[in-house]
C-alpha cells in the first residue's frame, strides 16, 4: 500500500511539471510541443432553490423512457406460460408448509389433535372421491413443479427457445403434470 502511495505521488510530481529532459527531446523531434500531464476541468456549481431541482428533475424525467406494460407481451406466448405457474406452485407450496407447521406448533395450546394418527384417521373416513381430489390436489402442483422445473433447468442451458418449442413444452407440461397428478391422486 505504502508503494502504490509513493508510485502514485510520484507520477502526480511527473505529471504536474514534466521533465524538461523529456519534453526538449520529443519537441526536438517535432512529435509535440512541451507536454503538460495535468487537467484542468472547469467546475461551475450554482445554488438551486427547491422549485428549480423539481423542475430540473421533472424536465430529466420526460427523457427517460417509460418501462413497458403487461400488454406489450404475446399472450399466446404467457398466458398458461410456465414461468408464473411455476413461482404459484411454489409459493403454495412454501405457504402451506409454513401453515402447517405453525399450526402444528400451536395445536398444543389450542386442544387441536394434528398428530400423525389423528390425521390419518380422519382422512381414511372420508369418501374416495374425496381423498382423490384432496390427493390430486397436492399432487398436481407437486407434478407441475417438477416437470416445468426440469423444462426451467434446460431454458438455462440455452435449449428449446424457439417459439414453437416453447408453446409445445408449455402444452406437453401441462399434459404429464395433469396425468401424473391423477396418477399420484388415484393411484399411489
Amino acid at each position: 500500500m505504502i508503494a502504490q502511495r509513493v508510485g502514485t505521488t510520484a507520477l502526480r510530481r511527473v505529471a504536474g511539471k514534466p521533465n524538461v529532459f523529456f519534453t526538449a527531446n520529443v519537441a526536438r523531434l517535432g512529435l509535440a510541443q512541451p507536454l503538460s500531464m495535468t487537467q484542468t476541468r472547469p467546475v461551475a456549481t450554482q445554488k438551486l432553490t427547491p422549485a428549480d431541482g423539481s423542475a430540473l428533475l421533472a424536465k430529466q424525467r420526460l427523457n427517460r423512457p417509460v418501462s413497458p406494460h403487461l400488454d406489450v407481451y404475446d399472450k399466446q406466448q404467457t398466458w398458461f406460460g410456465g414461468s408464473i405457474w411455476m413461482r404459484i406452485t411454489g409459493s403454495a407450496f412454501s405457504g402451506s408448509l409454513y401453515v402447517f407447521a405453525t399450526a402444528y406448533l400451536a395445536a398444543p395450546l389450542l386442544g387441536w389433535h394434528l398428530e400423525s394418527a389423528s390425521l390419518a384417521a380422519s382422512f381414511g373416513a372420508l369418501p374416495f372421491a374425496v381423498k382423490g381430489g384432496l390427493k390430486f390436489l397436492a399432487a398436481w402442483p407437486f407434478t407441475f413443479h417438477a416437470f416445468n422445473g426440469v423444462r426451467h433447468l434446460l431454458f438455462d442451458m440455452a435449449y428449446g427457445f424457439k417459439r414453437q418449442t416453447i408453446v409445445k413444452s408449455g402444452w406437453y407440461i401441462w399434459g404429464a403434470s395433469i396425468v401424473g397428478g391423477l396418477y399420484l391422486a388415484f393411484f399411489l
